[in-house]
């Protein structure tokens, strides 16, 4: 891996010395330039979990991805950096309060190195979520960007919770366990996100970046803008200009 290119395409020119420092500015450099996305979903285009291939997408292409390309890229740049990264097999919280199958996203256990503080809950592949690694540590509230966080574990399964604001609820956002897994086991998820009509990467576009006054994201034809806590929202009239908010708002130039 060419990690000069990766912390060049993610704008960090800071210390690489393997502690949590660094890797809490990694995780917030890598939300802040690489966008959630489900583009090429929508485009037909097949997604392959090949290392080569995501670094020629994120990093040459300067585009994004979803979790299985931006978690499974940033741990290979972790691993690189001098982490010991675990890839985790997680859940995602459903609306009528169950979860959703093994796999169903990718999220990563990183350790620094001997005598650092950890082990570290890190994700960069959740859209708008923690912007800096959580410790991985039962029951303990978490705080950071007007948010909660509270990770629960009972018989060997994690679960992460956050709360938006003041009293309000707590969310739950995914289950896992500790099992560490191989990039391709997630390959058959993957495959499943990007083809099944009951995924709802099928079911319409999304392209979100996080900034550093909120997050901006193309929704369909909305665009929506989040600034210090005031959101703004209108539709796009057309294609092309959808193409110019995707250029404008992420980088993102799609090639045919």
């Amino acid at each position: 891996m060419n990690t000069d290119a990766y912390l060049a395409r993610i704008g960090y020119a800071g210390p690489r010395t393997p502690n949590d420092y660094t890797l809490a500015a990694l995780q917030r450099a890598h939300l802040l330039a690489v966008p959630f996305e489900n583009l090429d979903i929508g485009r037909g285009r097949p997604l392959a979990l090949d290392a080569d291939g995501l670094f020629a997408k994120i990093v040459t292409r300067r585009r994004g991805g979803f979790c299985y390309e931006l978690n499974g890229l940033f741990a290979r740049l972790l691993r690189a950096l001098g982490y010991d990264v675990v890839l985790l097999a997680a859940g995602v919280a459903r609306g009528d309060g169950s979860f959703g199958p093994e796999f169903d996203h990718m999220t990563l256990l990183v350790r620094p190195p001997q005598g650092q503080a950890g082990p570290w809950l890190v994700d960069v592949g959740f859209g708008d979520s923690f912007a800096q690694p959580l410790r991985l540590e039962a029951n303990a509230v978490q705080t950071q960007d007007g948010r909660a966080y509270r990770l629960e574990e009972a018989a060997g399964r994690w679960t992460l919770f956050e709360r938006q604001a003041g009293s309000a609820p707590w969310e739950p956002q995914y289950t896992f366990t500790l099992q560490p897994h191989n990039f391709s086991d997630y390959d058959g998820m993957c495959h499943y996100h990007q083809t099944s009509p009951d995924s709802h990467f099928t079911q319409g576009r999304v392209c979100s970046l996080a900034t550093p006054a909120g997050r901006v994201t193309l929704s369909g034809m909305r665009l929506i803008r989040t600034e210090h806590g005031q959101r703004s929202e209108h539709t796009l009239p057309s294609e092309s200009a959808v193409t110019d908010a995707l250029h404008r708002h992420f980088g993102i130039t799609l090639d045919d």
